[in-house]
Order: structure tokens, then sequence, then C-alpha cells
């Protein structure tokens, strides 16, 4: 076979033989089932290295144009073009089940994505994002342990491991919650692929298709999403500057007969406000009256800055009327991927058995490398050094806010990840989005958190942890410019 090679080129030899049989096969100049020249034969002729011949045969293997055959030699297989996409799905010939889907509002991660399209700014900065800043991690320290952990525990930390989760990082969980005010038992501690999978799980397990499930509204919009994708019913709940308006929520039990009610009542995403004690104590009343379960988000309960600290509704609850979910991937790192589940009572078993036919089992590596980073007391450091970080970054949003923001409203949050922003009433954050993405900075919309999409438009949600000061100090300047733009076009 004579394929012509220039060897002064910067293009590898065996890319340039690769590219002039892949010519050959997709001409159809090379048909199917042509046995190509051995390696060595082709290699001699070409007066190149055998293992350069290899490399470009395996190249075009890899695309699925060619195959090998033990004892027999390479050969070239069909070309079957792929199909087109069609332009336009709605008219596609997809089959009649395929119709039953249908597309829900976009999701918080989706807006995420979106807020980072930014255009060419040299320097975006976004607000948008729903965890505290990776930046912070001590991936270097988090690396020792991991390679410690290998050392130690060889093929084990590699292994499925135990179902309910590794049990030392169960004790470590059990000891924070403690340390918290929560009183529980390792065996009743769960882990989960993060605070997603622990309200997916609780989901499945408590709820089937056109069920009612009470939330705040505003509320976190994966959990909408989610709760949308499993067919539920979903009714909301007032939020104002002391968390859910519980006095509203028994009308609303006689009413819709929930069979669950969402709560995140420690600096709730987005508005940030905490559920007061008394509201509490009469949440968990009236829940165990209807015999409804409480679904408990502490997503960041321990990221307070000021202020006292509020009893979780699980260490208030009396006995199994609670299910309390935790997560250490919005303090730690979003790729860790390690939240849990504490539950009493029967419902714990329904929840270990269906996780284990979801995903067999989260990465024991990790739990055992989280469990030695926490034992060593590297989280609670971590912790409070991030608490003194997120305070300062808060306060310098609070103090941006009010040098460059004219006509905005918001409370003061005591500790979590946002500020949950009201602009005036002239103007609509879906409205001013995009005029702020061009001065290159972005937020979410506050439409997004709340079960009517088309409600909560003067909203807008910033996070102020993901940010360093300077940066927080220049978003806020330019999304003053982005509002000044709006209002300008209106006069």
């Amino acid at each position: 076979m004579r394929i012509p090679l220039d060897r002064h080129s910067g293009i590898p030899l065996y890319q340039q033989i690769e590219s002039h049989l892949r010519q050959g096969i997709l001409s159809g100049n090379l048909p199917s089932d042509t046995r190509l020249p051995a390696c060595r034969q082709l290699a001699r002729d070409l007066g190149v290295n055998r293992t350069t011949v290899e490399n470009a045969y395996s190249a075009l293997e890899a695309d699925g144009l060619v195959f090998s055959r033990m004892g027999s030699g390479t050969y070239v297989l069909p070309v079957y073009p792929l199909p087109a996409i069609p332009k336009n799905y709605a008219d596609g010939p997809w089959p009649l089940w395929q119709t039953n889907f249908q597309t829900h509002n976009a999701s918080n991660s989706d807006l995420e994505d979106d807020a980072h399209q930014f255009g060419k700014h040299p320097h975006p900065i976004s607000f948008a994002s729903g965890i505290s800043d990776s930046r912070q991690f001590p991936v270097e320290e988090f690396r020792k342990v991991l390679q410690s952990v290998m050392r130690r525990d060889q093929i084990d930390s590699l292994e499925y491991g135990e179902r309910r989760g590794y049990a030392p990082l169960r004790r470590g969980i059990a000891q924070i919650l403690a340390s918290q005010g929560l009183q529980t038992h390792p065996e009743n501690v769960l882990i989960t692929a993060g605070s997603q999978q622990a309200i997916f799980l609780v989901a499945q397990v408590l709820l089937k298709a056109d069920d009612t499930v009470l939330v705040e509204d505003p509320t976190y919009s994966a959990a909408i999403e989610l709760f949308r994708t499993l067919g539920l019913q979903i009714v909301g709940i007032p939020v104002d500057d002391q968390g859910m308006q519980v006095d509203k929520l028994e009308k609303l039990l006689q009413l819709h007969h929930p069979k669950l009610i969402y709560t995140i009542p420690n600096f709730h995403n987005p508005t940030g406000t905490c559920l007061s004690s008394a509201r509490r104590r009469e949440l968990i009343m009236l829940a165990g009256r209807y015999n409804v379960p409480i679904l408990e988000d502490d997503f960041v309960g321990d990221l307070r800055y000021e202020g006292h600290t509020q009893p979780s509704l699980k260490s208030l609850d009396p006995g199994g009327q609670v299910i309390y979910v935790g997560t250490f991937s919005k303090m730690l790192m979003p790729g860790l991927r390690v939240g849990f589940i504490v539950a009493d009572g029967p419902v714990y078993d329904s929840l270990l058995n269906f996780k284990r036919l979801s995903d067999l089992a989260t990465s024991t590596l990790i739990q055992r490398a989280l469990d030695a980073y926490m034992t060593v007391g590297r989280y609670q450091s971590y912790l409070h050094r991030s608490c003194q970080v997120f305070r300062n970054r808060r306060d310098a949003m609070v103090q941006a806010i009010g040098q460059n923001l004219d006509g905005v409203s918001f409370e003061i949050p005591k500790g979590g990840l946002f500020i949950w922003l009201r602009l005036p009433k002239s103007l609509s954050a879906n409205e001013l989005l995009p005029v702020a993405r061009k001065e290159g900075v972005s937020f979410v919309p506050g439409n997004s958190f709340f079960i009517d999409g088309t409600c909560g438009r003067e909203w807008l949600r910033l996070n102020f942890a993901s940010q360093p000061v300077e940066d927080i100090e220049e978003g806020i300047k330019r999304l003053g410019l982005a509002i000044l733009k709006i209002k300008g076009k209106k006069k």
C-alpha cells in the first residue's frame, strides 16, 4: 500500500497514515471487509516503526472504522452514517410514549450554567451559585487524607461498603448532630450522594403520583422540579421574615390532605430566613395532629454568623414525625456528593432498600476520606474559618448594596449563603438579567423559586459566600449600572 508521507511535516506520521486510510474508507475506495496490510508489512513498506502503524490502526478502530480479528488481521467495517437530529423535535417521528413527557421550567442548575454566558466580558462575576466557595477548601490537605486512607484501607476503600454508609462516618455525623442538639444513633443515619439524592429518596418512598406536598413559597427550585417530575401536586405556604407562615398551615392541611411537608427552616433558600422557635413547635404539633411527615432540609444550618442557634425540627420531634436531611457538599466541595438522612422507625429500612436499588452504594473512598478529615477536627476548624470569611463577605455585600443600589429592599441574613433582594416595583429581575450579564455580573431571578413561575419577578437571589470581597464590591457596582441602564430606557 502506497501512502504519501511528509516526514518534514509537523503532523505525526501515525496521523498521516490514519488520515489516508480514513479517507479511503469513507470514500468507499476501501470497501467493507477489505483486509488492511499487517502492521509489520506496512511499517516495512513505509519505512516507519511498527508502533506508528499500530497507533494509526488503533485510532481507526476507536472510531469504528476497522476491527481486528485475532490471528487474521485488520479489516474495514461498513460505514453507517449517523442519522440527522431533527431540528424541530415537536415534528420528529417520536414513539407515542415519548409524547407523555413535558419540559418544565429550567432548574436552578440550568440557570447557574446560563448565568456564566457573559459573552466576551474579561472578568465575569456570578452571584448565581447555590454553594459556598470551593476555593476555600484545603485541596492539598484533603489529597493527603485520600492518600493516607488508600494506604491504610487498601482494597477495602474501593469496595461497595456498608449499605447504610461507612460506620465511622455515621458515628461522626451523629456526634456533630449531638453537638448541635440533635440526638440520634448512627444506625438511624443513612449516607447519600448529596442532599438532592436524599430528597429524591424520601419523595420516592413516601409519595406517589398526584399526591400533594406542601412547600414554602418560594423554595429550593430543584425541589420544585423534582416534585413536578414525580407527578406531585405542589401547594405553597407563604414565607415572611420568620420563615414559613405556620398560622396558614392548618387550613391547607384540611383542604389538601398532603402526604408530605417539605421545609428549609434554617437560612432558607432563597430568602435566608429562619423559622422562629414558636413556629417550629407549632409546625411539629400540626404535622402530628394531621399525620403528615415533615422533610427537614438543613443544607447550611451550621453556617450561622450571629444570633442564637435554633433547635432543628428533628430535635423537637416526639418520635418519627420528622425526616432530617443534611449535606457536606454545600460546605466543602460540591463534587464530594456526600449527604445524609436521619430517620426513625420503619421508614428508615424502606429508604435504605430504595437507595440500594437506585445506586447500590455511595463512594466508599470519599466516605472514608471525609471521616478521616472530620475525625482529626479539620472539619470543625474549617467550618469556623468559613463562617468568619462568609460573614465578612455578607457584610461587604450589604454595604455595597447600600452604596450602589437605590430603591431596593432586603433583610440581612444571620447565616447561610444568600441575600434575597427586592427590586423597585418598576423593575423585573428577568428584564435585568441580560443587561447585568453584559455588564459582567449575574444572579438568579426570583421567579425560578416560586411554584407559579410568573410570581416573584421583582426578586433576585444573590450568593455572597461564593465570591471574594473585592469581586462582591465590583459585582454590585456592575449590578447598579445595569439597573441605571434599565431605568434610563424607561424614561
